[in-house]
């Protein structure tokens, strides 16, 4: 069984929360040398390797903190800050969610994922950034283009959409999840045109246009000689296994899931922060780490949900999660429509006006003077643990000790 080292705690009488019992620190600690010897490691996914083994260690450096009211102290290892470790997700989650406060409209949401079948998990794993970039470009795609069918609303919508890669066992499973407003603004940009209050548009219709737009991308995309095919895509290279291969991808419809809408906006926003900054594994989902095995909470979904616990070898754990690693620099939150970074403060300020949104309202959606939004609470300054009242001051600074081992 893993022994995790004692983590730094206040001097004096302070408090502090308990970590959980078992981190995917103390994994990659334990198991990430004998499996990089036996695996191939991309460089991002060695990386991600040695951030999640020094987060929060010496060997990143550190700080000692002073309760202001108190004069409590304590001690704090600085964090990697690496997008896949599953410690350092919460402070990006509050704050990305304070800055999107600004993006808000007063009116209905909806919640869709649009999934990619299974059977192109082979293609992806060697064509990560293309064929996550198709992904994005094909859900937008297909959302605007039935919501600028005047059969259907006649609009430009604003979109938001998140990828995640992996399902509850950490197996590949590549979706996207989507925040399309509920209704959207005429192509002329007189009138604000709201959508149906129970659904945007039918499902299985999405599905189809989905499906074509994504396999002829992917179509163009071997056409101009941009894809790679190693491994078990190999024999995609003949044009006989690649027909084929279209032909299964048509077999089946593709699931295009959507939720109606709920609550104001922005439980909406607090809904969708739930998943912009989530990992492929919460360190509160283990629940055993040793004896070469990792034991995990995870949800079936086909049996009303209900809670497992899955074992697999530490290797099969970190091969899987390794899956999960995104290229670098890959953008994995995105907008669209009346969201895309050129045009959106001109047309989100034209939708308030249209939607008759209050000065006193538009002026909560907008950014203070200092720069930040409402909502930034969610970002507020380190408590003392003692008093729970008294601000954190740092009065020293760790240089890092990369010799140490975590």
């Amino acid at each position: 069984m893993v022994r995790r080292s004692s983590p730094p705690i206040a001097t004096g009488t302070a408090a502090h929360q308990s970590p959980p019992p078992f981190e995917g620190a103390d994994i990659v600690r334990e198991y990430g040398v004998a499996f990089r010897a036996t695996h191939r490691v991309s460089q991002e996914q060695a990386r991600v390797l040695r951030a999640i083994a020094q987060c929060r260690t010496a060997a990143l450096g550190g700080h000692v903190e002073v309760c202001e009211k108190w004069g409590t102290e304590r001690l704090g290892y600085d964090s990697c800050r690496n997008r896949h470790c599953p410690k350092c997700q919460g402070s990006a989650r509050a704050k990305w969610l304070a800055a999107e406060q600004a993006l808000l409209l007063p009116i209905p949401y909806f919640h869709g994922v649009f999934t990619l079948p299974h059977r192109l998990n082979p293609l992806i794993r060697v064509n990560q950034r293309l064929l996550y970039d198709l992904l994005f470009q094909t859900a937008a795609q297909t959302l605007q283009a039935f919501a600028r069918d005047p059969e259907h609303l006649g609009a430009e919508l604003g979109i938001t959409a998140v990828l995640h890669t992996w399902g509850q066992t950490l197996t590949e499973h590549v979706h996207v999840h989507c925040i399309v407003t509920g209704g959207g603004l005429s192509p002329d940009g007189t009138q604000w045109r709201a959508g149906r209050r129970r659904f945007l548009f039918a499902v299985q219709a999405l599905g189809h246009v989905f499906r074509g737009k994504y396999v002829a991308g992917l179509e163009r995309l071997r056409t101009q000689h941009r894809l790679t095919f190693t491994g078990e895509s190999a024999l995609l290279t003949e044009d006989t296994a690649w027909t084929a291969f279209r032909h299964h991808l048509y077999a089946n419809p593709w699931l295009v899931y959507a939720k109606p809408p709920w609550g104001s906006p922005t439980q909406v926003l607090k809904y969708l922060s739930r998943y912009t900054h989530r990992v492929a594994i919460a360190n509160s989902r283990l629940v055993f780490v040793g004896n070469g095995v990792v034991r995990f909470r995870s949800k079936d979904y086909a049996a009303e949900s209900t809670t497992k616990v899955m074992e697999l070898r530490a290797e099969e754990f970190l091969r899987r999660f390794l899956l999960h690693v995104v290229p670098p620099h890959f953008v994995r939150i995105r907008h669209f429509g009346l969201l895309a970074n050129r045009t959106r403060q001109e047309k989100l300020a034209r939708c308030r006006q249209l939607l008759a949104v209050t000065a006193a309202a538009a002026t909560a959606l907008l950014p203070t003077q200092n720069g930040e939004t409402p909502g930034a609470a969610e970002v507020a300054p380190v408590r003392c643990p003692t008093c729970g009242g008294g601000p954190m001051r740092r009065i020293a600074v760790l240089a890092p000790q990369p010799g140490i081992p975590p």
